[in-house]
């Protein structure tokens, strides 16, 4: 009896020792560099080897308590992910002011006082913080477009072979103005054009795509709207106004950078969800710079 026993117990043992290693495996805590493997995995486009999408500001090795996906990782929303338990951040644009995040572009470098707070609160509350950005942008449907796109509820008006362009229900410029304020709660927004005029061609270019691809749709001869983040005023914002004198069928919304792309990023937070389930993923909203 006490040989069966044993031969029991050494024919279950393998499957015992899988489940425990298993086990093990699932409670072994996540760190940020796996999270952003996990990402490259599930974006469905080649990862670029020339990128911005990289690790900005902490250790990629740090065990991750919680992810806060974020539009701008400004001072604000990093105190506020800290103050939740959260220490992984995704942030789509830079987090310390200039396109690279290369502190040798800040005047006084490192020792520039506001630059300073905001490394030792990193350092401090032992932060990452990663940027995604270009891939974001660049994976079927863009990632931020379809955000935007379903904040505004404008799916069906979206064209099969432009994801930029849309034919909406005939509105007055105003009353498509006091929309996009409301639906995505602006405190500020800038109008080029005749408030009377009707339109239902829209391109919707969120954050600061360039003069090239801002012109470029209003060259197109049935966009009536462009729907930008930010512009140069000497540029895009220049031409849609040259383009009202002119009598030109053409007119201008310029969101705001943050607004016009936050919530891409909250599209991104749904994403994310579906493939990391071992820590907390949270949007965290970046506030409105401008009142």
């Amino acid at each position: 009896m006490r040989e069966k026993r044993r031969l029991a117990y050494l024919l279950l043992l393998p499957s015992f020792l899988h489940g425990f290693s298993t086990a093990s495996a699932q409670e072994r805590p996540l760190t940020a560099r796996e999270v952003i493997q996990r990402i490259q995995e599930h974006v469905g486009i080649p990862w670029q080897k020339e990128t911005v999408d990289t690790f900005k500001a902490g250790d990629p090795d740090t065990k991750v308590t919680g992810i806060a996906v974020t539009m701008m990782a400004t001072f604000d929303v990093l105190q506020r992910a800290a103050a939740s338990g959260t220490n992984l951040i995704i942030t789509h644009e830079p987090t310390f002011y200039n396109h690279l995040d290369d502190l040798k572009e800040i005047p006084q470098k490192e020792t520039d006082p506001v630059l300073a707070e905001k490394l030792a609160f990193i350092k401090e509350h032992h932060l990452v913080v990663w940027r995604f950005h270009d891939h974001w942008h660049r994976r079927t449907p863009d990632g931020i477009e379809a955000g935007m796109v379903r904040a505004l509820g404008w799916e069906a008006f979206q064209d099969k072979q432009n994801q930029y362009f849309f034919t909406i229900p005939e509105t007055t410029l105003d009353k498509l103005a006091a929309m996009l304020k409301a639906r995505l709660e602006l405190h500020t927004m800038r109008v080029v054009g005749d408030p009377k005029m009707k339109v239902s061609r829209v391109a919707l270019s969120p954050g600061a795509a360039g003069m090239q691809r801002e012109i470029g749709a209003l060259e197109n001869p049935d966009i009536q709207l462009l729907i930008t983040g930010e512009s140069r005023e000497w540029e895009t914002v220049e031409y849609a106004a040259d383009a009202v004198s002119e009598k030109k069928n053409k007119t201008l919304i310029v969101l705001g950078h943050i607004p016009s792309e936050q919530a891409g990023m909250e599209e991104c937070a749904r994403w994310l969800k579906t493939f990391v389930s071992e820590v907390p993923v949270n949007f965290v909203p970046a506030a409105q710079p401008f009142w």
